[in-house]
């Protein structure tokens, strides 16, 4: 009896015959017709995901990842249709050559019988050539259609902060509109970016897609257009933040202004004004690196510490508004710092070791973490689905049981080297890297030598600001 592996793949609300739920049960029931276990960890999901390539598809790059296990933990894996693997001829020669010569894994189309002969392999093909014709095609159609909406005014996207979208059109919402007045008028009259999104993410309210605030999402609501009635939108799909994207169009929208053209037009000038002053365009020069850079962390949230200001380090989360532990400190006084505890260590005391991830599996890490991200996003949406009455508490702590279950899942799927660390590889590591110090204190050194130096043997430096403590994390 074969151990299979399922993975299903949706691009778009509206393909009902390939719904999850429909692929997954044709898939349950090939398995049991042909004597195959399909066990439910071995169940990969893409939801709403463009099949074009596969390094953008999170649960199918962990499938490949867990093929690739020793011992093999499956032996064929069950898609509804070819299309659901790949539509990129080369991703799916790529994959499927791996999975069948080198992981001895086959892959199989529960609709598609193409038989072992040699004509198969031409059918094969031939159909993968009319998938990726197909989604090259529809993508156009797609642009086409996006395109004549926008000309109609009409909108495009999911609708903006402050909207609703009602009869194909935007509407006012009544509970966000009045947030994004606040965030124009506080801007206007003198407050950041960080401290708007401090007072957003302290009052509670999350953005559009469920996350925390920060400078950018708040330079977006003050660059959006869609606020006095117009309609923004890139035909080439790239992101709406590239504000002077030449090929971004912007026309006249048929729905209800919320911000007047006086609150609009000052809040632009004052953006021109801060990005001359402090931006990009004030003329300075970039700074040189530094010996701690890119490795300290919040002790709060476990953000990268950044320098600011030329002289001081802050966590990066904070100064855009997502953390509200403040963490800033001199660069001088949290090297002296780092470097009275690197020696301490050195000389006795616990140490604290990793093991460094082998480069093979740091981009199977990389999808997993994808994965764990969108399912706690997920826990905001819950949450948020109880505190506006949509879900019981029943319901609630259902699904939030089953996201927390899920999420424990992948954490335990990230691949992990488990090498034996004893009093000897200890007592080696020590008297190996002694000698650095003297390095790392050397007024004459480099200040980017000594931040190579440290990233050889240092994983993470936790700065507490609280308790003006430091912990150093070797690797091993």
């Amino acid at each position: 009896m074969k151990i299979a592996a399922a993975y299903i793949r949706v691009s778009t609300e509206d393909q009902t015959e390939y719904s999850p739920d429909s692929q997954l049960k044709i898939i349950r029931e090939y398995a049991k017709k042909n004597d195959m276990i399909l066990p439910d960890e071995f169940i990969f999901v893409d939801e709403g995901i463009s099949g074009r390539k596969a390094e953008k598809r999170p649960a199918f790059m962990r499938m490949i990842g867990t093929a690739k296990k020793k011992p093999k933990p499956f032996d064929v894996i069950l898609v509804y249709a070819l299309s659901r693997f790949a539509r990129n001829r080369e991703d799916s020669v790529v994959y499927k050559r791996m999975l069948r010569k080198d992981l001895d894994v086959e892959l199989i189309s529960t609709s598609q019988d193409f038989g072992n002969d040699k004509t198969s392999i031409l059918i094969e093909a031939l159909l993968e050539a009319m998938d990726e014709y197909y989604s090259i095609d529809l993508g156009e159609n797609v642009k086409r259609s996006m395109a004549e909406k926008v000309s109609r005014g009409e909108p495009v996207s999911i609708p903006a902060f402050g909207y609703e979208i009602k009869n194909k059109q935007y509407d006012i919402n009544p509970d966000t509109a009045p947030l994004v007045k606040m965030i124009f008028e506080d801007y206007i009259n003198g407050t950041g970016y960080r401290s708007i999104a401090a007072k957003l993410n302290t009052m509670g309210i999350r953005t559009k897609r469920g996350g925390l605030w920060e400078n950018r999402t708040v330079e977006y609501v003050l660059r959006n257009p869609v606020y006095i009635g117009k309609i923004r939108w890139n035909p080439d799909g790239r992101t709406g933040r590239n504000y002077t994207d030449p090929n971004l169009v912007v026309i006249a929208g048929s729905h209800e202004h919320l911000i007047d053209d006086n609150t609009w037009k000052k809040a632009q000038d004052r953006m021109v004004q801060n990005k001359f002053m402090y931006g990009k365009f004030s003329g300075q020069k970039k700074a040189p690196g530094f010996m701690l850079q890119g490795l300290v962390k919040c002790s709060n949230c476990g953000s990268t510490l950044t320098r600011i200001g030329g002289t001081s380090m802050q966590c990066q989360a904070y100064a855009h508004g997502k953390c509200n532990v403040s963490h800033g400190i001199t660069i001088k006084k949290l090297e002296e710092m780092v470097l009275a505890m690197i020696d301490l260590n050195l000389k006795f005391g616990e140490l604290n070791l990793v093991q460094k991830a082998a480069p093979k599996y740091e981009y199977e890490s990389a999808a997993i973490e994808k994965q764990i991200i969108r399912e706690r996003q997920k826990l905001i949406r819950v949450r948020d689905a109880y505190d506006n009455g949509v879900d019981t508490l029943q319901e609630y702590g259902t699904n939030k049981q089953r996201i927390m279950d899920k999420i424990e899942q992948l954490e335990s799927e990230k691949p992990v080297i488990k090498d034996p660390c004893t009093d000897e590889l200890v007592k080696k590591f020590r008297n190996y890297h002694r000698s650095t110090m003297k390095v790392l204190r050397d007024e004459n050194a480099g200040l980017e030598e000594k931040n190579k130096l440290l990233r050889a043997f240092v994983s993470k430096i936790v700065f507490d600001k609280a308790n003006s403590q430091v912990q150093v994390f070797y690797y091993l």
